[in-house]
Order: C-alpha cells, then sequence, then structure tokens
C-alpha cells in the first residue's frame, strides 16, 4: 500500500496559486437568528430564500458525516455529481496537456466532461466480464495521466469492480483515482468510504439521486481527504447548493427508515424482475446487477425498443457502446410497473 502519494504534485499550478472568492457568509458564521444582515446585499424582506444559502452546507455535512462516519472536512457537496466531478477535472488537469483514464462500457458524462475541459480521454475497455483490465490500463497512463474513472457498481453494466483490481490501481496510479459510487446503496459490497484513510489519492462521489429518491434536488457527495477537498473548496462556485436543496435534502437524509424501507422495496423488485426478465423469449442475456437496474441482452435491441415505446414503457437502449451489442437497460420501477412492463414483454415476444 503506497501511503506517500502528495496531492499537491498532480494540482493544476493556477489552482495552487487560486484565491478563492469570500462571500459574505463565509466571514460571519452564525445561525443568524438575533442579527441584522447588511452585509451581502440582498432583499431584507423574509420570505424564506431572499437570504443566501450556506456556502458551506454546515448542518447537512454534519448529519452526513455522522452517518457515513467521516469528518466534516473530507466532505464537498455539489449541484448534483455532474457539478462535482467537473470540479475534479478543473483541480487537476491541464487543459490541452493531461489525459484521464476512462473504461467504457460506463457513464458517459465522463467523456462529456473531458471534452468541455480539453482533456484527452484514454479510453480501456472493461473485459468481456465487466472488469477492469487493469494491465491495459497501466499501460495507457503517461506522465499525463492525472484521473482514472471507475463505476462501481457500473452504469450501464450493473456490476460492482473487484475490490482487488482497485487496490491494485490505487497502488499503482500516481494520480487520482475516483471511484463513482452512484449506485452503492443498492449494492452488497460496502463502501470505499471507509477506506479513504488508507488512500490520499482516492476520491468518491455518491448522490442523493437513485437511492434517496431526489433527482429532482441536484445534489452530489463527494469525500477525499481533507487535502482535497480543500482543494475543491478553492474552485467550487460560492453557492452552489441552494437553500431549497440544502432544506430538503435535510428532511430525507434524516428519515432513515423510509429511506431504507424504499431501498430494500427496490432490491425486491428487482430480484422478481430479474427472475421473471430469465424467461422471456426474446431475452438473450440478463447480466448480474448490484444497481437499481438491470441490463439485458435481446435479439435486436432497436425493435424492441421501439416496441416498449410504442406500448408506453421508455427503456434505455445501449447497443451502440462497447461490449453492449443489442442490449437494453431496465430501471427497477414499482411492483405494478414491472407487472406491465413483463406483460408487454410478453406480448411482443409473442408478436
Amino acid at each position: 500500500m503506497r501511503n506517500s502519494f502528495n496531492i499537491q504534485s498532480v494540482v493544476r499550478e493556477n489552482v495552487k496559486s487560486l484565491s478563492p472568492y469570500s462571500s459574505a457568509r463565509d466571514e460571519y458564521v452564525s445561525d443568524g437568528s438575533k442579527m441584522i444582515f447588511l452585509d451581502a446585499n440582498e432583499n431584507p424582506y423574509e420570505n424564506g430564500v431572499n437570504r443566501y444559502p450556506d456556502p458551506h452546507q454546515r448542518s447537512l455535512k454534519s448529519v452526513l458525516a455522522k452517518q457515513r462516519g467521516v469528518g466534516v472536512e473530507t466532505i464537498l457537496l455539489g449541484n448534483g455529481s455532474d457539478e462535482v466531478l467537473d470540479l475534479i477535472f478543473r483541480a487537476f488537469c491541464e487543459p490541452k496537456e493531461d489525459n484521464i483514464i476512462t473504461l467504457p462500457p460506463t457513464y458517459g458524462m465522463y467523456k462529456v466532461l473531458s471534452n468541455i475541459n480539453v482533456i484527452e480521454n484514454r479510453e480501456v475497455l472493461l473485459t468481456n466480464d465487466f472488469e477492469p483490465n487493469v494491465d491495459e490500463i497501466l499501460k495507457a497512463i503517461d506522465e499525463n495521466s492525472k484521473i482514472i474513472f471507475l463505476c462501481s457498481p457500473n452504469n450501464p453494466t450493473g456490476n460492482s469492480f473487484s475490490n482487488q483490481l482497485i487496490e491494485t490501481l490505487l497502488e499503482k496510479f500516481n494520480g487520482v483515482v475516483v471511484i463513482d459510487e452512484a449506485y452503492i446503496d443498492f449494492s452488497s459490497e460496502e463502501s470505499w468510504i471507509g477506506r479513504l484513510i488508507n488512500y490520499p489519492n482516492l476520491i468518491i462521489t455518491q448522490t442523493l439521486s437513485k437511492a434517496y429518491g431526489m433527482a429532482g434536488i441536484r445534489l452530489g457527495l463527494c469525500f477525499a481527504s481533507e487535502d482535497i477537498i480543500s482543494i475543491l473548496n478553492k474552485i467550487k462556485p460560492p453557492y452552489n447548493v441552494n437553500e431549497l436543496t440544502q432544506r430538503k435534502a435535510m428532511e430525507r437524509v434524516l428519515d432513515t427508515e423510509s429511506v431504507q424501507i424504499e431501498i430494500s422495496e427496490i432490491l425486491k423488485n428487482r430480484d422478481e424482475l430479474v427472475a421473471t426478465l430469465e424467461g422471456i423469449q426474446f431475452v438473450e442475456k440478463v447480466y448480474k446487477t448490484d444497481a437499481n437496474f438491470v441490463l439485458i441482452k435481446v435479439d435486436d435491441a432497436n425493435r424492441r425498443y421501439n416496441q416498449l415505446l410504442e406500448n408506453g414503457i421508455v427503456s434505455r437502449n445501449r447497443t451502440t457502446q462497447p461490449l453492449c451489442e443489442n442490449t437494453l437497460r431496465l430501471t427497477v420501477g414499482t411492483e405494478k410497473e414491472n407487472e406491465k412492463l413483463i406483460k408487454v414483454l410478453k406480448e411482443i415476444g409473442n408478436g
């Protein structure tokens, strides 16, 4: 295990010397219950959102830190995980010079963000069983490789990556390893958050969009060493998480019982859906899943996608992705939605 990694060795020079914007609420921290605020040029008439939100989301981070067993200083919150990922690009990758490593088939925003930030994206395909090809990844790395993106459980394949393979990359790569755990709440594997202390080059991203059912409020979570979080805080917009999002997120993360009930129901529905899908005539393979969706290989993905659409069911056609020819990705719905899906699949299979 390598503990000598120095994050400053991969931070962009302009970020090292950057002085972050200091907002009015950075200079004075209080609940404001007995204060008159004349510092931020706000509308003084109270309506619940006339004041700027806490730029550091202190109350929400405090709850998340306690639930995850980490320090508040190891958490960054963003306007969805996509903002968090973009911040990581801008902190560590020099445009037109550096490169990242991604492992298709995987989440498409890594590639989009690499293009936006003018960063070369070196793609190393997963193996046929959807695991990282460590030997090929290490061959693709050079002195300008700054980040490896691992999505585990992976989207769109649904599987969790081997811990041993991830460990090898963390130990042998002299750069940042990002593990995207958007679907970790549905997985039988444990989050890598508990191992942050062992790997100074590890960043973990999570979201409230999936298991917490809060895709509409856009809140992404980032966990890393205090050094990494302090770097990301330097470049994040001062009020990137709005007041309404902070309030709604706080309500939801405190309601752990409801969240766990929904996760359990989704997992139950997932297992029933997988078992039924295996009996559908034109479904050639149902891939193992550790997420709230299932990838299936069918005889003709384009045809089956359109047939589902004609019957009021929107799926995701992944046939254009590497290693995913003639595949559809199906999110696990409610029990009634899954029943409708199966009914339609059986009908179009007999047509």
